[in-house]
Parts: C-alpha cells; structure tokens; sequence
C-alpha cells in the first residue's frame, strides 16, 4: 500500500540514501568502508579520494523537508477544522434531498384536509439569506431571520423589491433561528445556544436576553400573544410565557397517530399553528389543543426549476392579514410567493 504523500515526507526526514540519517553511512561511505574491507573496488586509486569526499551535512536541506512536512500537516488540520464546521451546521438540500412524509393509514388520512398553494404574487428574495423566520408586523412590515454560523442577522426587508432595508448582525456564535414579534419586541430563537435575542424593531437595538433549555427551531405568538408557540425540531410544540418565556405547557404533534418530527418554523394564525416540516415540500397546520394534524400544504414544485440551482429547502412561513395570504420562501430561495391554501386538485 503506497505510503501517504505526507507520510512520505516524514520518512524523507527520518531518513533515506539521499537524506541520511545522524549515525547512518551515506552511499559514498559504503563504497568506501567496502574497499577498506578488501572489496574489489573498479575505481582503483580514486578510493581515497571517495574517502575524503565530505558528507554534505543533512542541516542544508533538512528546513526544506521541515517546510514541506509542516505545510502538509497544516492541511490536514485545516480539512480536520472544516469538518467539525460542517458538523455544527444542519445539512443543506444537496446533502439530504427534499423528502415526502412518511405514509399514514387511509382512515386516517382521510381526516385531513389536503391543500396547495395558489401563487397570488411573487417577489424579489435575497438567495444569500439563510431564511429561518418571517413574519408581518401591524404595520405591514415585513422582517426575517437569517441563520448559519457567522451570517446570523435580523432584517428588515421591502416586500416588493426584496432589498433588505436595514439588519442587525447576530454574535458570530449564534445560529440565528425563528422570529416572532413578542410585546412589540422582535424575539429571535438561537439554534443551540439556548438564548433567545430581544430585539427593539424600530431601532434593532438589543433589549436583553430570555434562556431556554434545548434547541430553538420556530415561534410564534398564539390566542393574541397571551401564549408562545415553541418547536425543538421534534414532534412536541412547547408553550411559554410572553413576558418571562418560562415554559407553561406542551403538546406532541400527531399526523393521523404518528408522531410528526423535525417541525420547523412556525405561524400561529386563527387558531392555528402552520409549521414547515423540515427538509420537506409540506407545511402542516396543527391543533395546538390536541396536536393533531389537520390540514396538509404540498408546495412541491412552488419554485420553478429554473431557480432551484443553490437553493434550499422550503422554510419561511408568514400571514399577511390585509389580504389573507400567506408568504412563502425558502432557505437560499431567489423569490417569494405570496399564496392562498386551496384544495388540493
């Protein structure tokens, strides 16, 4: 089995016939400590001048070998350091395809209501953002969070344009999350960092701080912000307090008796919580009061082929009350969609 380019390198260092190690004889010496011993030496009279031949001593050009063995090992850490990156971000599409949800038996199937959305609008969306959470405040403002490590930030963009108005950038170890819109502050979920950032939506100053225990996926306020609607990216929706964040209740999401995981962002809307399912095409709204599935939303295809080169998976959910839309985009997705949820044909 051929050694490793690098490893190769270090036995360069250790030692060889062209870079010999301290104690050992170089080919020259050989030659020479052969006629010394009797051996018929072919160069007759010139054994001597073998003999004195000095050594090139190793030191010339043992910093070349140290150089190139250094340079080796640095990009072998360096491809070390990439990985465990990799390891603290959730995989993208290309890594792990949009998926369908998982079979239910037919009776219970037939208690939800499949729906799809019609395209009323599209616009502009900024394919850099990382979409994790979008809403619409009271005053038709349109604000989102973007996640990944070292671009996290909150933002406020122009719906018709897509130009991102203003931001405010997260500490570089905060994996942005989901938004939502919290006592007239701007509450922004961390991914694992256990800290939710209370931002002031006028200005983008920081407020302050709420703790929770676990991963932060989605939120949104439910009954008129008496209560907050949390998802961890498992099949249970948590409840919390709006002025403390202090966990009041749960509830486990069932689609037809089978536990639904990997629940994303979330919108609370009439009742109703909407939640994106993860590395789906499907978003699901659900009885926060029994966590059943009641309706299901295919928007497989709602992003033209033609756009879907560096785009993501589907995430962004936000309800435009003037018109009783619903926007929708994605991770890393060029536009966004303004929709109504129609029978599915």
């Amino acid at each position: 089995m051929p050694q490793p380019h690098w490893l190769h390198l270090v036995s360069m260092a250790g030692g060889s016939d062209r870079y010999p190690r301290r104690g050992c004889a170089t080919p020259a010496q050989r030659f020479a400590g052969a006629g010394r011993r009797g051996r018929s030496n072919q160069r007759g009279n010139h054994a001597s001048t073998i003999r004195d031949t000095p050594v090139v001593p190793t030191s010339r050009r043992s910093p070349f070998v140290i150089i190139a063995v250094v340079i080796a090992l640095l990009a072998i850490a360096g491809a070390g350091a990439f990985m465990v990156k990799r390891s603290r971000t959730k995989p993208t599409a290309a890594e792990k395809p949009a998926a369908t949800l998982a079979p239910i038996p037919p009776a219970a199937a037939a208690s939800i209501v499949r729906l799809r959305p019609e395209v009323v609008a599209t616009y502009p969306h900024d394919p850099g953002s990382f979409t994790q959470g979008l809403l619409i405040d009271d005053r038709g403002r349109l604000f989102e969070s973007a996640g990944n490590y070292g671009q996290s930030n909150v933002r406020e963009v122009e719906l018709i344009t897509g130009k991102v108005l203003r931001e405010a950038s997260n500490e570089s170890t905060h994996f942005a999350e989901g938004l939502a819109l919290v006592r007239g502050e701007l509450v922004q979920l961390t991914w694992k960092e256990k800290v939710a950032l209370r931002w002031n939506p006028d200005t983008f100053a920081l407020n302050g701080t709420f703790s929770y225990e676990g991963e932060g996926w989605g939120l949104c306020p439910d009954q008129d912000g008496a209560r907050l609607v949390m998802s961890d990216g498992s099949n249970v929706l948590t409840f919390r307090d709006p002025v403390t964040f202090a966990k009041t209740g749960s509830v486990n999401v069932a689609r037809g008796g089978v536990p639904l995981r990997q629940l994303n962002e979330l919108e609370c809307v009439d009742g109703k919580v909407y939640a994106n399912v993860w590395q789906t095409n499907t978003i699901v709204a659900i009885d926060p009061s029994s966590g059943a599935v009641t309706e299901e939303i295919d928007a497989t295809g709602l992003l033209p082929e033609g756009q879907r080169a560096g785009a993501d998976v589907l995430n962004g959910i936000a309800h435009k009350s003037d018109r009783d839309t619903f926007l929708i985009t994605g991770k890393h997705w060029p536009s966004m969609f303004e929709v109504r949820f129609v029978p599915a044909a």
